[in-house]
């Protein structure tokens, strides 16, 4: 097993982790609570706008439910070597687990409050803006429990062999990053979506019980869908993008600028992906004369935002010696 603190280590999580997985279960248990409450004072008092957040906040108890899962099997298995760049990418894959349960509530919401409109129901507006006002006050205290998070950095190490044939280095560097935690962008996205259902069902219960707008509580539950929707969209594509190793051309960018004052040096390949909420990985692979791993590690020590190095250097051939394949820094 690899140690956390090894030069080879791939443990990624991010650096408020356990934070962060403390902060959601309690969520997951709020969540959970204010449930139940809501759910009933809607059948009840027949709000359709309550019932939404009831259910809303239903399917957000079991996506945070998957969120502080998530952090737990990443832990478990920090220094599992199965996975071959470790567990930073777990949070990423529950990011997009509950931006999928998100989509699938505000298309339920939608529906729902559009068979409201055409056929409107009587809503004991006072009682379920009381409840609304309570499940307001939970989603707001659980927002700002998952707000507090912090990002700190990682402990830099690097690791180096020099080969029999030539310099053939297997290079590591792990650094500090700045980076999202999707895993907990997600938590924090579902209780938004709570929040801004009970602040609309609050706003159409009230407009109901003073002025008679009784079709305001479906509209508000469409203009909710909507909002939600965006909200998922925007989570889907943001942990999407980790899932694919999109390239991360921030940092690919900064190699390129690095690397192309130095002389006889030519990018011949370049990968960078997020291995980590905090964490990229890159493979460099460059081209010139009489240059090593090492050289080109300490060129590019400055890309703070690297935790994983690979570098391959492909020397050109000399008389002396037959041509060789090209050398590589494995990891």
């Amino acid at each position: 097993m690899y140690s956390e603190h090894s030069p080879h280590s791939h443990a990624f999580l991010g650096a408020a982790h356990d934070e962060n997985a403390r902060r959601t279960l309690w969520v997951v248990i709020l969540t959970f609570v204010m449930m139940i409450v809501e759910i009933a004072a809607g059948y009840l008092t027949g709000s359709m706008a309550l019932l939404a957040d009831g259910f809303h906040m239903a399917t957000h108890a079991g996506a945070l439910g998957i969120a502080a899962g998530a952090y737990a099997f990443a832990r478990r298995n920090v220094d599992n070597q199965r996975f071959s760049f470790g567990t930073g990418k777990v949070g990423d894959l529950a990011g997009f687990a509950s931006a999928l349960i998100l989509a699938m509530v505000a298309l339920g919401i939608a529906v729902e409050s559009v068979a409201r409109l055409l056929n409107p129901t009587s809503v004991a507006f006072g009682e379920a803006a009381i409840v609304a006002i309570v499940g307001l006050i939970v989603n707001v205290v659980s927002a700002l429990m998952l707000s507090g998070g912090h990002h700190h950095g990682h402990a830099h190490h690097s690791h180096h062999h020099h080969g029999a044939a030539g310099d053939h280095g297997h290079d590591h560097a792990h650094g500090h990053a700045s980076g999202g935690d999707n895993n907990i962008r997600a938590a924090y996205i579902h209780v938004l979506a709570d929040a801004l259902t009970s602040v609309l069902a609050i706003v159409a219960l009230l407009a109901g019980r003073y002025f008679g707008w009784v079709w305001l509580d479906p509209a508000m539950g469409v203009v909710g869908s909507l909002v939600i929707g965006r909200w998922a969209y925007s989570l889907m594509k943001a942990s999407a993008a980790v899932l694919l190793d999109v390239t991360d051309e921030h940092v690919a960018q900064e190699i390129r600028d690095i690397l192309a004052p130095v002389p006889d040096v030519n990018i011949t390949d370049l990968h960078v992906w997020q291995v980590g909420p905090q964490a990229r990985a890159a493979i460099v692979s460059v081209a010139g004369n009489g240059l090593t791993a090492w050289q080109i590690r300490e060129q590019l020590w400055p890309v703070h935002e690297i935790s994983h190095l690979t570098i391959e250097c492909e020397t050109a051939p000399t008389p002396s010696r037959e041509p060789s394949v090209p050398e590589a820094a494995r990891t």
